[in-house]
């Protein structure tokens, strides 16, 4: 699991050291505070060394073969034009540096790129073994209707979607659990299954469907919570989602009502002490209580670590602690606190 990362010149970042927790990771902050670039950044770096593991020529990493793949995969992930675009705009211009830790220093890396660079980036300290595990990225739109086809779309042409939606898309089609591990699938499915009312099916045509109790439905009659819900089902199903690796969800309140959310905080918790560590972006204030109610009810075995992200002239600055309490105030919450107190001024 990652332990750190140390970024220098980074998009809105001037300089930033993040200490994460072994189990769950939130962060939070107003919109453009570089909350989904930290969540896009630690999942690039993971997935390019688990795709160039699984080359077939792969043994230890090389220097050159790595920094090509991870250049690549910074660039398909943000979508940028070049490479060099990911470095915080100053004057003069700065060299972006990023170093991540992990519990298995095998995989520690440390790299760096210049502004005017188009690809590849230059290794500093380079790993000696790839991750274990590949890294799961849900974006805060829902995968399931775009599924049919959009792999081998994806693969054959260059379209103006973020990779993460591809990688995603792999891990939905893989096969269904089976043999030892199928318990502990079913124990994590259950209260997925029963907050949407049914279950996610993959059939040989290659589309999703929603079995429930109106019956089998094509995914997009189906509510967009739902589905956003059933991805995570689905993942979970085909054991992507079980006892290694991390997954990184970019505002997994979105088209969720509070009812299937507390399903959501749920999940998040019991996946985490399952052994995927998880890295949340959130403007929840909802998520955030939830999920706290839950650490300090009986789950004290959670190590957590909470994260504010704030916009400053000299870029973003980060605050965190291993309870919301150390992220101080925080505007997007605020205003959430401010508008119940209104409500309940009318009342008075």
């Amino acid at each position: 699991m990652i332990t750190s990362l140390h970024v220098r010149s980074f998009t809105a970042f001037s300089e930033a050291t993040l200490d994460f927790g072994k189990h769950l990771n939130i962060f939070v902050g107003e919109n453009a505070s570089g909350k989904t670039h930290l969540l896009k950044l630690a999942y690039s770096v993971l997935a390019a060394s688990w795709e160039e593991g699984r080359q077939s020529n792969a043994t230890d990493p090389a220097g050159s073969r790595l920094a090509g793949r991870l250049g690549d995969k910074l660039v398909n992930v943000f979508r940028a034009e070049r490479l060099g675009h990911l470095t915080r705009q100053s004057n003069p211009p700065e060299r972006c540096e990023v170093r991540m830790a992990f519990t298995n220093v095998a995989w520690d890396i440390s790299f760096s790129f210049s502004r005017d660079q188009r690809i590849g980036v230059a290794v500093a300290a380079l790993p000696t073994s790839f991750v274990d595990a590949a890294p799961i990225y849900l974006p805060t739109r829902e995968l399931l209707t775009l599924y049919p086809g959009f792999v081998s779309l994806y693969a054959g042409r260059y379209l103006e979607f973020e990779e993460t939606w591809y990688d995603t898309c792999i891990l939905l089609g893989l096969p269904l659990k089976k043999g030892v591990e199928e318990q502990r699938v079913r124990a994590l499915l259950a209260p997925l299954e029963k907050a949407m009312g049914g279950a996610i099916e993959l059939d040989k045509t290659g589309r999703f469907y929603f079995h429930g109790a109106t019956g089998r439905l094509e995914m997009p009659l189906v509510a967009e919570g739902l589905r956003k819900l059933g991805m995570l089902a689905r993942l979970i199903a085909t054991g992507a989602l079980l006892d290694k690796g991390c997954l990184f969800w970019d505002e997994p309140e979105a088209n969720l009502n509070p009812s299937i959310l507390r399903e959501v905080a749920r999940s998040i918790v019991e996946l985490s002490l399952g052994g995927i560590q998880i890295f949340i972006a959130t403007h929840s204030l909802f998520l955030l209580r939830e999920i706290e109610m839950m650490l300090e009810d009986g789950k004290s075995g959670i190590d957590a670590r909470f994260f504010s992200l704030r916009r400053s002239d000299d870029g973003v600055l980060v605050q965190q602690g291993p309870s919301p309490a150390d992220m101080g105030e925080i505007a997007v919450l605020r205003e959430e606190l401010k508008q119940s107190d209104r409500f309940l001024g009318l009342g008075g």
